[in-house]
């Protein structure tokens, strides 16, 4: 990947990043001459120098405010934040239970929550920092069979655009990111089969994790100055009609 930002000295934590667009945009921002700190409970994909990975579940508050100030203690500070870690049932509302309810907006929902609530106080003391949310089209449109995780990223965008009003005062930025359909595990493992999988090329294109590295890395570096926005990679109108 091309180097367009500048990230040197900086470091970045990443949840979810052990695959797919979260373990991309890492390595980028590791390339960039930052440090990238990947909180996920799988292990990376891939090593990749200046990334560093710590075993968490990011729905266990206790464990990622513990990472996070471990980060802090190595490095001194945290300067960005990309929640990305995320879990996507496929299953129809009739057939939810309530573990895969709990669970999905666990890790969801109360993983990010639980990742700002870490890194803020050393970006508030800092006067500056950027936290980016990954949200999802089908909070807006939703889709059979994922309910669970549709109301997840609705829930995620209420947040971010509350949390922007709160903190933007101490010039810390909170915007979301539509990162449009890549492919990713979680992915393939939602669209299990080559039907699924048309369909999405058809209306939308399938992206690659690479795909969305640079616009994350927009939103992370000063360049961005918007607070509480969206970045959407989604295609509005479908190739073919």
């Amino acid at each position: 990947m091309r180097a367009v930002f500048d990230a040197t000295g900086e470091v970045l934590v990443v949840t979810g990043g052990a695959n797919g667009i979260g373990a991309a945009l890492a390595r980028g921002f590791a390339d960039a001459g930052g440090t990238s700190v990947v909180l996920d409970v799988a292990r990376p994909d891939r090593e990749h120098r200046g990334v560093e990975h710590v075993a968490v579940d990011v729905s266990d508050r206790d464990a990622v405010i513990a990472a996070v100030a471990g980060t802090i203690r190595r490095h001194g500070r945290v300067d960005g934040l990309v929640a990305g870690a995320a879990v996507q049932p496929r299953v129809s509302v009739l057939e939810t239970t309530q573990e895969v309810w709990q669970r999905t907006m666990a890790v969801n929902v109360d993983g990010v929550v639980w990742a700002c609530q870490a890194v803020l106080p050393t970006m508030i003391a800092a006067g500056r920092g950027s936290i980016v949310v990954f949200a999802s089209g089908l909070a807006y449109q939703g889709r059979a069979e994922a309910a669970a995780y549709a109301a997840s990223k609705g829930a995620l965008i209420s947040f971010a655009k509350s949390l922007a009003a709160e903190v933007v005062a101490s010039n810390v930025r909170v915007n979301t990111v539509f990162p449009g359909v890549i492919d990713t595990p979680q992915f393939r493992a939602a669209n299990p089969t080559g039907g699924e999988r048309e369909h999405w090329e058809r209306v939308t294109g399938i992206g690659t994790p690479e795909d969305v590295v640079e616009p994350l890395l927009f939103l992370l570096s000063d360049s961005a100055t918007m607070t509480g926005s969206t970045l959407t990679r989604d295609r509005a109108y479908p190739k073919e009609r």
